[in-house]
């Protein structure tokens, strides 16, 4: 038996709140099944469990706000649970006799928790789903419930939201963050970072023509919405310069400095309304460009419609954050800790350029680095940004 905790996603949180629960006792998970949503000052994340076997019991309730750690439900693993059922019944054996006693009556058993009833129209829902339905104007009636007793979840809604546009109503969907308390979030993690972490700041210009040119080639006869993106050759380029310079990719907790095996690269994103988060686009390094691109898509949509998972918040062991759409030419990031590096990119500018002794207009761009001097220096950061120029040079061996 184990226990599902509060997971931590992030250095800055320290409690959360559950608002749906996507599985009931008995039923069977397996390693990497979101199990839960909860909401945190990041939004609404949906939590995966990391352990297969059959929800024993569920121990906390809905819209409840419990610590980082708190045991949310026990978990049969797939061994024990699987002997459990094949396990003969007890046989009953014949009771003494027992002289006459007072009677007594029993304690009852602790009701299970089970999601808080709706209003009395024919349907319940959990807070989450009621939620969504009414930034979408949903009419929940018209959802079939597939959470215990037929309560309507979230991810029920979320399948009506995927039939054909023309049987939805029109409507702008609310931002259902608060970025107040994101900013508040985002600012409490910046101040740590500079507070307890000794920066270091590098720039490289990169003539990224070759990337251009690759890119104009391989998209030409493809659709727009299946086009390979320069923010896709960086991170791929990133993620392999990690394995030839380890100190760039870990976390620096507990006074030492943990070298990551796994490519995780925290990818920044902004959201619509002012917050940005970062989650991880997992084993960067092993994603031929056209999956690594697929899942980027994925994951920048998902973290805008407020549906990041728990995984992809606790395990960045890098950060790539590009504001050049923007018009910025070059960006010094701060560090997100326990991470211990951060890598800027700016906008491709058209300049001057000397190739092969002749000069000519080139594209470049600004990378930059922040690190943590705790762990490197300014010698190693400089090799690891030439490292990335470099893979970007030949972009079709990424």
């Amino acid at each position: 038996m184990v226990e599902f905790r509060m997971p931590s996603l992030g250095p800055d949180m320290e409690a959360g709140t559950l608002v749906e629960w996507l599985v009931k006792p008995g039923d069977w998970v397996k390693r990497g099944d979101v199990v839960a949503v909860v909401d945190t000052q990041k939004g609404a994340i949906e939590v995966e469990t990391y352990q297969a076997g059959q929800i024993e019991q569920i121990l906390v309730s809905l819209e409840s706000k419990v610590p980082v750690g708190t045991p949310l439900a026990r978990i049969r693993i797939e061994g024990e649970a699987k002997e459990a059922a094949a396990a003969p019944p007890p046989v009953a054996l014949p009771a003494p006799a027992a002289p006459v006693a007072a009677p007594h009556v029993a304690a009852k058993p602790a009701p299970p928790i089970v999601p808080a009833p709706g209003p009395a129209v024919g349907y319940q829902a959990s807070p989450a789903a009621r939620r969504l339905a009414q930034e979408r104007c949903i009419d929940l009636s018209m959802v079939k419930g597939s959470g215990p007793g037929g309560t309507i979840t979230y991810a029920d809604v979320e399948l009506l939201l995927g039939k054909p546009a023309a049987a939805l109503p029109e409507r702008k969907r609310a931002p259902s963050l608060d970025f107040n308390a994101m900013r508040t979030a985002i600012a409490a993690a910046m101040a740590r970072s500079k507070r307890e972490i000794p920066h270091y700041y590098l720039d490289h210009q990169v003539d990224v023509t070759p990337c251009e040119l690759w890119l104009a080639e391989k998209n030409a006869a493809r659709t727009p919405d299946n086009r390979l993106l320069f923010a896709a050759l960086v991170i791929k380029s990133v993620a392999l310069a990690c394995h030839r310079f380890p100190a760039f990719n870990g976390f620096y907790r507990d006074n030492k400095f943990e070298p990551s095996q796994a490519v995780h690269i925290g990818v920044a994103i902004a959201i619509r309304g002012g917050g940005l988060t970062a989650p991880a686009l997992h084993d960067a390094d092993k994603l031929p460009l056209d999956e690594l691109m697929t899942q980027m898509r994925d994951l920048v949509a998902r973290t805008r419609a407020g549906r990041i998972r728990s995984s992809e918040m606790a395990d960045p062991t890098i950060t790539v954050s590009s504001l050049g759409e923007r018009g910025v030419e070059a960006l010094y990031g701060v560090i997100y800790p326990p991470q211990v590096a951060i890598i800027g990119v700016g906008k491709s500018v058209v300049r001057p350029w000397v190739v092969d002794g002749a000069i000519g207009p080139r594209s470049i761009v600004t990378l930059t680095i922040s690190g943590d001097h705790r762990v490197s220096d300014g010698h190693g950061g400089a090799l690891f940004l030439a490292e990335i120029g470099n893979l970007l040079q030949e972009p079709e061996k990424l």
